[in-house]
């Protein structure tokens, strides 16, 4: 009988790291092709419908890298925050009160200062506000040691909530039919868009800077060497002198920050007033975890798996609406997606090895 032991791969090959996240991308579209067959959906129907709305027009490509930013700016400051093994699961509360500062901002000061200006400003307030909803987790870590994935991932809800409150109660506005939404931001907020899409270049712009940014400053700088030590040995960071607080803090807001960005772009190029929660994000800070597991923790590669799970968001739109299955369909197949790379991301560190053979044939 053979037995098998777990190993770690403390150097995992190029390859090898490839190979691995390529096979666990198949595994989890074979897993959603089951998925369809279960549904009583043809697996081939779906994927394809799934790759020519994402990627087999000038449209839905748009769509999808409209999708891509907000995932592109989330996942690269979860990066730096996994690179640490500081575990910020609330991303998307980050960016809901980034988008009601924003709000915030627009409405009452947009009709008071010139356009590009008052853009500016939804801007640093959505950065501001991701950034304290970041803080307080990180407070609470540094501080109690409280367990921050548990502690973020809490606040999120509250952030959703409080957003319903504000659409359904303060916010509610006077112009918008008695949908629940706030009123719209004046036209000179309005980010401009590609023609016949929702993308809009500032957000693009903006996005592959934080990637260019993050990418230096992880790679060239004190601070990156800082988290990376932090992530890889806390007892070695400790005895280098690296303060564990500041840097965790400094982490965690800087994310924080991104996220509330993200908030800020929907709104100012997508929305244009404050709605649902669900409508503000279509789940980008929890699809932005994978985004940054999937490029490795490395900001130089999450536009790239950004891209993938804009695809596939919005490949989800469109066979919800053209095989009429149900949006949870959606979303348990992008959960299979997502727990087989995550499974790959695991394998890429481990292997197994055999150990010992007893000489029993059967």
């Amino acid at each position: 009988m053979w037995k098998w032991r777990l190993e770690s791969v403390s150097t995992p090959s190029s390859v090898r790291v490839g190979a691995t996240m390529v096979l666990s991308i198949l595994a989890g579209l074979s897993l959603g092709c089951l998925l369809f067959l279960v549904m009583g959906v043809s697996p081939l129907a779906a994927m394809v419908k799934m790759a020519s709305g994402s990627f087999g027009s000038w449209y839905g490509f748009k769509e999808t890298v409209t999708k891509a930013v907000p995932l592109t700016l989330i996942g690269a400051g979860l990066a730096i925050c996994f690179r640490a093994r500081i575990w910020n699961i609330g991303a998307e509360g980050q960016l809901l009160f980034g988008a009601i500062a924003a709000t915030w901002v627009g409405l009452g000061l947009g009709h008071h200062l010139p356009g590009w200006l008052g853009i500016a400003a939804m801007f640093a307030a959505g950065a501001l506000a991701g950034g304290i909803w970041a803080a307080v987790p990180a407070f609470m870590r540094v501080r109690w040691g409280v367990n921050e994935a548990v502690s973020s991932l809490l606040l999120n809800y509250v952030a959703a909530e409080f957003v319903q409150f504000l659409i359904y109660g303060p916010w509610k506005g006077k112009t918008q039919f008695g949908f629940p939404y706030s009123d719209d931001l004046p036209n000179a907020l309005w980010l401009p868009t590609f023609y016949g899409s929702r993308l809009s270049w500032l957000p693009l712009v903006l996005a592959g800077a934080v990637v260019v940014l993050l990418t230096v400053l992880s790679a060239k700088t004190r601070f990156g060497y800082d988290v990376r030590v932090v992530g890889e040995n806390p007892e070695a960071a400790a005895y280098a002198g690296i303060p564990f607080g500041r840097t965790v803090f400094a982490i965690m807001v800087l994310s924080g920050a991104l996220a509330g960005i993200a908030g800020a772009t929907e709104i100012a190029g997508v929305h244009h007033h404050l709605t649902y929660p669900w409508s503000i994000s279509s789940g980008y800070g929890f699809t932005a975890i994978l985004t940054a597991f999937l490029a490795r923790l490395n900001p130089a590669w999450t536009w790239l798996s950004a891209i993938l799970f804009g695809g596939l968001l919005v490949g989800g739109d469109v066979i919800q609406t053209s095989l009429g299955l149900p949006f949870a369909t959606v979303n348990i197949f992008n959960g299979l997606v997502l727990i087989a790379i995550l499974a790959g991301e695991f394998m890429i560190g481990h292997r197994f090895v055999r150990i010992q053979h007893t000489g029993d044939s059967r």
